[in-house]
């Protein structure tokens, strides 16, 4: 199980770091037995966060990476700046980036291949809106974000790829999935790995539930068979609650 944190475009470098230095100090508290955590901070807050983290399992991630490795592009940051400041993981085609940048699956898809070929693990996300679960397209959209982001990269093991679904709907409204929407999307999404992969790599993948899980619903959300763990967004910034939603998996495995 993974738990992970996108932290957007919240704290600065010294609350991030102050954040990252409670999740450590509570993950040394805690037995977690083998959920895997990862944040993902502002690009500011990489390093000082991977410090803060010390010698924790805490994996960092960044939220965002380009498609090509250097060149004229400013503003953009590259899949080797990030391993440089200690990332193990990269959040691509989150739904906001798809909705307020105009990032097409093809754009997604580039990214996935920069990150895999740099050796960063992909966070996918993909997801529907209210008005296409409403007309009865959510599992059509998100085939079709899943394919396009997916075409033509191979990963070397499951531990390579991380898909996390996000009913755009569900985030940051308050509103989330009922355990049963969310499963049954998971374990959709896990048939379509099966299809471009195989059965083994697709029982292996992390697939996380994101849209505003809390340390009152994490429990119901990580109990389903399909859901391995969760994208946490405005939880992730309490170092209490997101400590808390990892604790409730934990205890979800332990009495598995």
């Amino acid at each position: 199980m993974l738990i992970a944190g996108n932290w957007k475009m919240n704290t600065d470098v010294d609350s991030g770091t102050e954040l990252a230095a409670d999740i450590a100090a509570a993950v040394k508290k805690s037995d977690l037995g083998t959920v895997a955590l990862a944040v993902c901070p502002p690009y500011v807050s990489l390093t000082s966060v991977r410090e803060a983290l010390g010698e924790t399992s805490v994996a960092l991630g960044a939220q965002n990476v380009h498609h090509e490795d250097e060149g004229a592009f400013t503003g953009e940051v590259s899949a080797k700046m990030l391993l440089s400041a200690g990332c193990s993981h990269v959040i691509v085609g989150h739904s906001e980036r798809r909705e307020y940048f105009s990032e097409s699956n093809q754009d997604i898809q580039q990214k996935v291949a920069q990150a895999r070929a740099n050796g960063l693990v992909p966070i996918l996300c993909v997801g529907e809106t209210k008005a296409e679960r409403d007309a009865g397209d959510a599992k059509n959209v998100v085939e079709q974000q899943l394919r396009g982001g997916l075409a033509g990269v191979d990963f070397g093991a499951p531990d390579d790829l991380v898909i996390a679904y996000e009913p755009v709907w569900a985030i940051g409204t308050g509103d989330t999935a009922t355990p049963d929407q969310a499963n049954e999307m998971h374990a959709f999404i896990r048939g379509l790995l099966d299809d471009l992969y195989s059965s083994a790599f697709a029982d292996d993948v992390h697939i996380l539930y994101g849209g505003s899980m809390k340390p009152h619903n994490a429990e119901e959300l990580l109990s389903q068979p399909d859901v391995d763990g969760g994208l946490v967004g405005g939880a992730s910034l309490d170092a209490e609650s997101f400590i808390a939603i990892a604790e409730h998996g934990a205890s979800i495995q332990a009495g598995a």
